[in-house]
């Protein structure tokens, strides 16, 4: 009971969740806090007070680190945020006024200019960008040539922690546009009216930053000399979780959207199907997201209805239904076309059927998404590990077997427990 623990944060967009594992992956202790809902704007502004999210995480520490199994161990630390939300700071790291969330849409004057001065397979462009919107905050910034930071939301939360700010991680700061193949920021950069002074110092994900400044660890409760360790994503966060490790290992996630990630030899990309690749330790991690998924589903059944309707299909059947489920027109990945209307007709009488001819939809979707990701140079998966609320369908499951050709199982974990998993990583090496 005395080696080192793992303590992982996951900021998402309604919560935060704290875990402790120790040194086997076991689970020690949990917490969770809510968040308030990001304000919305007429003009496509998503934006939050970062200060709600410090508030979140010292709450939820408090809470783990009064567990009785943590007393006396050593502990690093590792957090995870939603990818490309961002904020500007002042050099001491204060807020400079709210952060942009991953959903803002207002930074079309600055993608433009990303557009042209960034390479076309660059994961800095596009109005979702880190960059884009570091450079929409920048163009309306009220402190003038003062030093300042652009961070992220788990690049911030660690500056909190460290009391030190100017650290990011390769994961968070793709979309910022560096290189985590060369670490270093790119030329091109150059070109943009971005302070290179504002850029973060980049490390690979859970590699150690430095200890706990004794404030931050008084207000949150971890004890003296925690070692905090450079961050990630939420979602390669969340493909840690699962324990995919090897070459041709690929994780779907079947939440409200149908996200597919594969470890790959070679990083592989193309921005006109919102494909690109994170760094992970010498491999990469390709994915791409479709507007297909589980809100589809809700939109017709609810969570009893689709249990209950599962049980009766046959999953070693084909539907005979040809159906593209969308939750409205449009799709980007495997399919890039603005333009797409869902089909989800004729609709047969039987609900059983109607649900059995979605699930199947989504799984040729998920299909054609994994013979993309191999046609740009990816490996074909080898196994298939299955994450979200879709994951716990069994019928689903047997059904994209058949249609995948390939070991599909369900996964356990969350985006917590792999940054507790960077946490550990970092203690060995601290």
């Amino acid at each position: 009971m005395s080696g080192p623990v793992g303590i992982g944060v996951d900021v998402g967009t309604s919560g935060l969740r704290a875990v402790a594992l120790d040194a086997a992956g076991g689970v020690l202790a949990r917490a969770a806090e809510p968040l308030p809902v990001p304000r919305r704007t007429a003009d496509g502004g998503v934006e939050q007070d970062p200060r709600v999210w410090w508030e979140a995480l010292v709450r939820a520490l408090r809470r783990l680190t009064g567990h009785h199994a943590l007393a006396g161990r050593p502990c690093a630390l590792s957090l995870d945020g939603t990818s490309a939300t961002v904020l500007l700071t002042a050099a001491d790291g204060r807020p400079l006024g709210p952060a942009l969330m991953y959903d803002d849409r207002r930074a079309v004057q600055a993608a433009a200019l990303v557009k042209r001065v960034a390479p076309a397979d660059s994961p800095a462009q596009g109005i979702g960008s880190s960059l884009t919107k570091a450079l929409h905050l920048l163009a309306t910034c009220q402190d003038g040539n003062a030093p300042i930071h652009v961070l992220h939301q788990a690049d911030w939360l660690t500056g909190r922690l460290l009391e030190r700010f100017g650290d990011s991680d390769w994961n968070n700061a793709l979309k910022l546009g560096f290189d985590p193949r060369t670490e270093r920021w790119p030329d091109w950069l150059g070109a943009l009216p971005l302070p290179a002074a504002a850029l973060p110092q980049v490390h690979a994900p859970g590699t150690p930053l430095g200890v706990i400044a004794a404030e931050a660890g008084a207000t949150t409760g971890l004890p003296e000399r925690t070692l905090i360790c450079a961050g990630t994503t939420d979602s390669t966060a969340a493909v840690l979780a699962t324990g995919a490790s090897d070459i041709g290992d690929a994780v779907t996630s079947l939440g409200s959207t149908l996200v597919l990630k594969v470890i790959a030899k070679e990083p592989v990309s193309a921005p006109e199907y919102g494909v690109y690749s994170h760094r992970l330790g010498d491999a990469w991690l390709a994915g791409g997201a479709s507007n297909s998924g589980g809100a589809v589903l809700r939109a017709h059944f609810d969570e009893a209805a689709l249990r209950r309707l599962s049980a009766k299909i046959d999953p070693e059947q084909p539907s005979g239904l040809d159906y593209y489920p969308l939750p409205a027109t449009g799709e980007r990945f495997p399919v890039h076309d603005p333009a797409l209307a869902p089909r989800l007709t004729p609709r047969p009488a039987d609900d059983a059927r109607f649900l059995h001819g979605l699930l199947e939809g989504i799984a040729r979707i998920e299909r054609d998404g994994y013979r993309l990701l191999a046609r740009l140079g990816a490996p074909a998966p080898q196994r298939v590990l299955s994450i979200g609320g879709g994951a716990a369908n069994d019928t689903w499951t047997v059904l994209r077997r058949r249609l995948l050709g390939c070991v599909v199982v369900r996964a356990h974990g969350e985006a917590a427990e792999g940054a507790a998993a960077l946490a550990l990583r970092g203690s060995r090496h601290g």
